[in-house]
């Protein structure tokens, strides 16, 4: 099994990014983060932002928009297994997921470096 050994937030600028090339509103990144209300997200993506996204806020996002929905059905079954109950619905307005156009690689020390996306 993997498990993510380090992480480095992306900095408010890169997750203003991630928003326009999504093509969404602060309230559906938001819900693509699983927080309450648009207002949240500016906390994490205005040029004043004074919060870094945790790892299992982003990777949540990750998942979202990089799985299909046959991959995180069988995520869902595994909570389920483990007491949650989860209901699942579809995405914000606007891309399905990610995909890449790059793979991505590690770099010298083991780090995770993406490449470039595009919408699919």
């Amino acid at each position: 099994m993997k498990r993510i050994a380090s992480y480095r937030a992306p900095t408010s600028d890169d997750l203003a990014r991630l928003k326009e090339q999504l093509g969404y509103t602060r309230p559906q990144m938001a819900d693509l983060a699983g927080l309450g209300k648009g207002s949240q997200w500016s906390k994490y993506a205005s040029p004043s932002a004074n919060r870094e996204i945790s790892m299992h806020m982003h990777f949540y996002m990750a998942a979202l928009l990089t799985l299909s929905a046959e991959q995180l059905e069988q995520v869902v079954i595994t909570m389920g297994s483990q007491g949650a109950d989860v209901q699942t619905g579809p995405l914000p307005a606007g891309p399905q997921r990610i995909v890449w156009q790059e793979a991505a690689y590690h770099d010298g020390d083991g780090n995770l470096e993406s490449g470039d996306a595009r919408n699919a």
